[in-house]
């Protein structure tokens, strides 16, 4: 079997003209891309990487980022990817925890600090060199470490192996149904499992290939999507959300793209259907977490496909909802939903007592709420942390999301708890109006008390132009509680 390490020379080997990856910037075929990974593993190799080491990269969405990962693998290292956003004192927790060997930078105005890393730029690191043997590392050797968005706190280092990859892989390809005509468009940061799992690896896998593009901008991404051909991307809800407002004027050619991927959150059944009457392409919702490789579950692109849902479990995995003292349930009753299969994280990085709470006799726990419904098809009730309980009454904010996504001048949603001093918690809904849409917060209340019982009725609605979110594109509710406080 094929090990994802040796991909770039088995492409070169079979067509080394055809294309592979491109950016804003340049255009790899399979040899120029072989070339360029042989060279960058010298490069490592020069700077003292070997199988074991781990090599820490932080750049934007480029090509080279791709190449440093090959390359890496080509050596037994693994990569952890760095998110170029955050401060130096972020990248430095991430850099001196994975125990990183080697910093992959072009930003040489960012300071390490004290780090015992070397630091060399992603010029240098693709520059002409000798090229390094490439050898295979074990189907357990760490192949990459991605932390969390730290919506819980601290981010935490998710170890996956190259098993895991390539169980990964394999799923959404055949879930998906990727094959080599394929060309998928990156809008999604390569420090995320999404974009490097469903955007990059998947693709290419399957001998098709991949363009990554820079930093998303609504207003110019059909732009790329004409100039590019793709036939797929994926995508978190705000994207999708940020589409859909574009001025009605906006009609661009969508006829290359075969599906569209929507992840990391749930996405609402209106959205979906607002983004699909009006660009002409459908919508695959899927579910997954980093600690899971990336996806669980997939609407089948085949059909059907269920708004509201995020589909089946893909094959090879096992996804179950169970209850508070580990019985699994098979009733349609909701319970936390567990995920079990090859694509389960080794664990968190250093963390073994995290470990051990989140993977119990191999199920990892998500800490998420869901229930199958009669197809099984998988929904997703909230997140367990973001319940609300409201004089000892439980309220799952997403059930109120969903009433306020049917009011027809509603593009987001979002609702949390404020603290109040009888009730222990009451649900504060913050919300974002289609563009050129007039609505007000009675308005929207009065809404509510049609389809809610009244306890489950935001007391407040605060009308907003956008949300807060964290690097992924979720929104970040710790910000949105604690403006509830403060409001």
């Amino acid at each position: 079997m094929l090990h994802i390490a040796e991909l770039p020379d088995l492409r070169a080997a079979r067509n080394p003209m055809g294309p592979c990856i491109e950016d804003d910037h340049e255009q790899l075929d399979n040899q120029a891309f072989l070339t360029r990974v042989r060279n960058a593993a010298a490069a490592l190799r020069a700077h003292g990487t070997g199988a074991g080491d781990v090599v820490a990269v932080i750049l934007p969405n480029r090509l080279e980022l791709v190449v440093v990962m090959f390359a890496a693998w080509r050596l037994g290292a693994a990569v952890t990817p760095v998110n170029p956003g955050l401060t130096d004192a972020e990248a430095r927790h991430q850099i001196e925890v994975s125990g990183a060997k080697v910093v992959i930078t072009d930003d040489r105005a960012r300071t390490v600090g004290t780090l015992d890393v070397a630091a060399v730029t992603a010029a240098s690191a693709a520059g002409e060199g000798v090229g390094a043997d490439s050898i295979a590392p074990a189907s357990d050797a760490l192949a990459l470490i991605i932390y969390t968005s730290g919506t819980t706190g601290r981010p935490k280092g998710v170890m996956l192996d190259h098993a895991n990859v390539a169980a990964m892989c394999r799923m959404i390809i055949e879930g998906i149904g990727l094959d080599e005509t394929d060309h998928s468009l990156l809008v999604l940061p390569l420090f995320h499992v999404n974009g490097i799992v469903v955007s990059v690896l998947s693709p290419l896998l399957a001998g098709g290939r991949a363009t990554i593009a820079g930093r998303f901008r609504a207003p110019a991404f059909f732009a790329s999507v004409e100039r590019a051909r793709p036939t797929y991307f994926s995508a978190v809800p705000a994207i999708y959300a940020l589409l859909v407002a574009l001025p009605d004027e906006v009609r661009p050619d969508t006829s290359s793209l075969r599906r569209v991927i929507c992840g990391a959150a749930p996405m609402p059944a209106e959205l979906i259907t607002r983004f699909e009457d009006r660009y002409g392409v459908p919508v695959v919702e899927g579910y997954g977490l980093s600690e899971g490789t990336c996806a669980s579950t997939l609407n089948p692109p085949a059909g059907p496909r269920k708004p509201g849902t995020v589909g089946l479990p893909l094959p090879g995995q096992t996804v179950a909802v169970m209850d508070g003292e580990g019985n699994l349930l098979d009733d349609g009753s909701a319970g936390e939903v567990v995920v079990r299969g090859p694509n389960v994280m080794r664990g968190y990085l250093g963390l073994p007592e995290e470990t051990a709470a989140t993977i119990i006799d191999g199920w990892l726990h998500t800490g998420d709420v869901g229930r199958f419904d009669a197809d099984g098809y998988l929904v997703l009730v909230d997140r367990i942390k973001d319940m609300i309980i409201r004089g000892g009454e439980n309220i799952y904010p997403k059930e109120i999301e969903n009433v306020l996504h049917t009011h027809p001048a509603v593009l987001e949603a979002a609702v949390v708890g404020a603290p109040d001093q009888v009730l222990g918690e009451v649900p504060v809904a913050h919300v974002v109006p289609l563009p050129g849409a007039a609505v007000t917060a009675g308005e929207l209340v009065e809404h509510c008390r049609g389809s809610l019982a009244r306890i489950k009725v935001p007391v407040t609605v605060v009308v907003t132009e956008s949300l807060p979110r964290n690097p992924v594109g979720k929104i970040d509710k710790r910000i949105l509680r604690s403006l509830s406080v403060n409001s």
